[in-house]
């Protein structure tokens, strides 16, 4: 056995570990070894290829099969498999048609390669705005199909989001609109809303783990002199104008009821999720050599962390207003530091 062989099949151990662990204890804890359950899976794409990815993966199934088929499986279908697929398009590249490009002014119509290159320069990688989306859709996928296995088991779980929400306003002595108690009827209500929004918020979240931990494997890996492709200008970030017109369509499916607004539901989340990170990868872009850039971001950002709904939606309408307004072009500054 080769010692990338070695590696991957520790960093496979790494990730069942995480992501078992991720069952158990206080909840801050499980939602922190969710997130970076993919983290091992992805530097061992990033580092040592798709091949190391797929067996580490492998191994991660293998050992975590121990707790039953189905935690095996889920761990496959919600991490191994979309680990293996963002790290093999991340190392996608082919020789650059005429001289250096930029990662945002790529658009990749022929079929590209997955060899290494002595000079990343001189190549054309994998535009990230494309892995975004790639992301956004491995994220709704496994939501989907969780929500819909979920669906089965409806009444169990709005009765328990209903008890759970109870508990919480008595707590928290939260009081219904207008003054006293909240009355049965009204937390149903609450209920019902919170969990039509699951599929959503689970590929939100899936969406988020995935990126954050590609984000976190890709700068440990440049760290450590193994990433081949150059770091992207992340303030760059574009998506195919095809997009928009997707995102139409799953929010419009969103509002059906069925399995096809579960599905809406899912891939409006995740959708969401890409042109809110587009927004602010805009607001980065055009606030460059600002003075006043540090206070805007920081406000941004404060905002987004504690009144999240006010603030995400008007970002993520610029980034999805971008491709007519084309802000970045009338508005943008030199490419800098991100």
């Amino acid at each position: 056995m080769t010692r990338d062989s070695l590696i991957a099949l520790a960093l496979g151990l790494v990730a069942a570990v995480a992501f078992v662990s991720a069952t158990a204890g206080p909840l801050p804890m499980r939602l922190i070894l969710f997130l970076v359950t993919p983290l091992p899976l992805l530097m061992a794409g990033l580092g040592w290829g798709v091949r190391a990815c797929l067996i580490a993966g492998l191994a991660g199934a293998v050992v975590l099969a121990a707790f039953g088929p189905m935690v095996a499986a889920v761990f496959a279908v919600s991490q191994a498999v979309p680990a293996a697929v963002l790290s093999h398009l991340a190392m996608l590249s082919r020789p650059a048609a005429s001289g250096p490009t930029s990662d945002s002014a790529q658009a990749l119509n022929r079929e590209p390669t997955s060899a290494p290159a002595a000079d990343p320069v001189a190549r054309e990688w994998y535009p990230p705005g494309r892995l975004v989306i790639w992301a956004a859709i491995l994220a709704a996928i496994p939501a989907l199909i969780w929500t819909i296995v979920a669906d089965a088991n409806s009444e169990d779980i709005k009765t328990a989001l209903t008890a759970a929400l109870e508990a919480a306003f008595k707590a928290g002595s939260i009081e219904a609109p207008g003054g006293g108690p909240w009355t049965p009827e009204g937390i149903a209500r609450i209920s019902s809303i919170v969990y039509a929004a699951l599929p959503g918020g689970s590929a939100i979240a899936w969406m988020s783990s995935l990126l954050l931990t590609l984000w976190m494997a890709g700068r440990i890996m440049r760290s450590a002199g193994l990433l081949t492709r150059p770091w992207p200008d992340l303030a760059s970030l574009e998506f195919p104008k095809s997009v928009a017109l997707v995102f139409a369509a799953v929010s419009l499916a969103a509002i059906i009821d069925g399995p096809a607004g579960i599905a809406g539901r899912a891939f409006f989340g995740a959708f969401l999720l890409a042109y809110l990170l587009l927004g602010l990868a805009i607001i980065h872009f055009i606030t460059r050599g600002a003075n006043w850039r540090p206070f805007a971001l920081w406000a941004l950002y404060t905002g987004l962390l504690f009144i999240s709904g006010l603030v995400a939606v008007p970002v993520a309408l610029i980034g999805l207003t971008d491709s007519l307004l084309q802000l970045r072009r009338r508005y943008g500054q030199p490419p800098g530091t991100t």
